[in-house]
């Protein structure tokens, strides 16, 4: 017997995903919220309700973009709110209108929030939607073209809430001084400081990470949402560098980077029980949450094994207890995959899950391949895996959302068993990670240390930067960094990891040298 749930219990009754290639032969250039637009769409339509429920939709949300981040710049303008613009695209007049966080964890900050909201009986439906159009800005930069993207949307008589950026505690400035800005040189850091802790070699760790996506690129294949033509590469031809395969960041060639070069958008629809009832739409449609977490991790240098994910571990945990499930009993799931070391970390390490696990470890294809659509990557998953729990009917899907520099992580546990809704657990998961120790810089940092992670970062396939962290000798962290010619061969050359440097403190960054 199905369990009876509140009327106001939030159910998942509509998904949608819409893609714009600029090879295909409709290519027309869709602004941001015209592809959030046709994402929305789709999703009201898969509702199957007889009548259009866009009218019941009471409140929006949007995840942003990444010009509205601050990680790119459009020429051509923008909306201003783009929950509203894409509202008003779709007819839509909200009550509540929502503009998200920065971070690969936000659609599940945005789903909990609306889902909340209706719990507590202030809407009976809600519409989520992001989108990027990062390839399409860049090929009509490329071609010299102009568009006009900006519009305005009045908020009167709108709850507006924009929930701000939401990058406190990201970066320290010791990071940002000493080159650790950009997603890859961070999650290169966290990758070599994984490989160190399991003493693998360059070569075997390289062939564990193509070992890891290999399968990631199947299912991209197959999936016709995928960003580009998608295609099966083995293992080596992920993971050695080549030609068409050239190295970003130490130990990351392109093949194995998230890909930002995307127009892709994908929404949700959200109902309470009473409303989908009545709005006629079939039970078969319904998923529900039945687990759900979010969590924050440490600055990377005050994280006592930087290669490690106690964030993504706790949130995954928690959000499997609140299902009453656990990860033998997953028949699906989704590792945000923008590098591997978040998969590994919350997969792999964390749930013990082998990287050819018959069931997948992704839905969609994952970042690299499917395509890495901003902040808005998991929306993507969910609708996938609502589409997946849909086809196996009583069935459970594992959802894991990484942001930041593995700053943020979040879990859901999705099914079309009935489940009253146990919102998203934050506080408790959080106060126990909270309490664990931190690493401590070294007090001076000049002297000489034991480099523990590094990486050597390119620019247009030539060594730039090197950067390492490690164990001062006098206790404590130490960061330093590179531009040095022979220095950064020397890292080429041979392993850093375990090496001794000796570390010279500038007025704004330290320096180091192999000892």
């Amino acid at each position: 017997m199905p369990m009876q749930v509140p009327d106001t219990t939030p159910v998942i009754v509509g998904v949608g995903q819409f893609v714009e290639r600029i090879d295909a032969e409709d290519y027309v250039g869709l602004s941001f919220a015209d592809l959030a637009a046709r994402a929305a769409a789709t999703a009201l339509a898969d509702t199957g309700a007889p009548a259009d429920v866009a009218p019941q939709v009471s409140a929006v949300g949007s995840i942003r973009t990444f010009e509205e981040s601050g990680a790119m710049q459009v020429p051509f303008g923008r909306a201003d709110k783009m929950p509203l613009a894409v509202a008003r695209r779709l007819g839509i007049r909200p009550r509540v209108a929502i503009l998200e966080k920065v971070g690969g964890q936000s659609p599940l900050a945005l789903l909990a929030d609306l889902g909340d909201r209706i719990a507590a009986g202030e809407s009976s439906a809600a519409l989520l939607f992001g989108s990027e159009a990062i390839s399409t800005v860049r090929h009509l930069v490329g071609n010299g073209e102009v568009r006009d993207w900006a519009e305005h949307d009045d908020a009167a008589g709108v709850e507006w809430i924009d929930k701000g950026m939401g990058f406190e505690g990201a970066l320290s400035a010791a990071s940002i001084a000493h080159g650790i800005r950009a997603p890859v040189t961070a999650y290169a850091l966290c990758e070599n400081a994984r490989r160190h802790r399991l003493g693998l070699s360059r070569e075997a760790y390289a062939l564990e990470m193509g070992r890891l996506f290999a399968p990631f690129t199947e299912v991209a294949a197959n999936n016709p949402y995928s960003a580009a033509a998608a295609k099966p590469m083995a293992a080596g031809e992920i993971a050695t560098p080549g030609e068409r395969n050239r190295m970003i960041a130490d130990p990351y060639p392109l093949k194995l980077v998230s890909r930002d070069q995307v127009n892709q958008a994908a929404a949700i629809v959200l109902m309470s029980v009473k409303a989908a009832r009545e709005a006629g739409v079939s039970e078969d449609k319904w998923v529900y949450l039945h687990g759900a977490a979010l969590a924050n991790e440490r600055e990377i240098l005050e994280r006592p094994d930087i290669g490690g994910y106690p964030a993504a571990n706790a949130a995954i945990a928690s959000a499997l207890a609140s299902a009453g499930q656990e990860a033998a009993k997953i028949e699906a799931f989704d590792f945000y995959s923008c590098f591997p070391v978040p998969v590994f970390n919350a997969a792999i390490d964390g749930l013990g899950l082998a990287a050819d696990d018959p069931r997948g470890l992704t839905v969609t294809g994952g970042l690299p391949y499917f395509g890495g659509a901003g902040n808005n990557y998991s929306m993507h998953a969910f609708a996938s895996m609502v589409e997946r729990m849909r086809a196996d009917s009583g069935s459970y899907g594992l959802i894991g959302l990484n942001g930041g520099f593995q700053s943020k992580y979040g879990a859901a546990v999705l099914s079309t068993a009935s489940r009253q809704w146990p919102s998203c657990e934050t506080a408790s998961v959080q106060a126990a990670l909270d309490v664990a120790p931190v690493a401590v810089m070294a007090k001076q940092q000049d002297g000489t240390g034991r480099v523990t992670t590094y990486t050597v970062t390119y620019a247009k396939g030539i060594p730039e930067q090197g950067i390492v962290i490690g164990e001062h000798a006098h206790g404590g962290r130490f960061i330093a960094t590179t531009r040095d010619a022979a220095t950064l061969a020397a890292m080429l050359e041979s392993d850093p990891l375990g090496r001794d440097v000796v570390i010279e403190r500038g007025e704004k960054r330290a320096d180091f040298r192999f000892a």
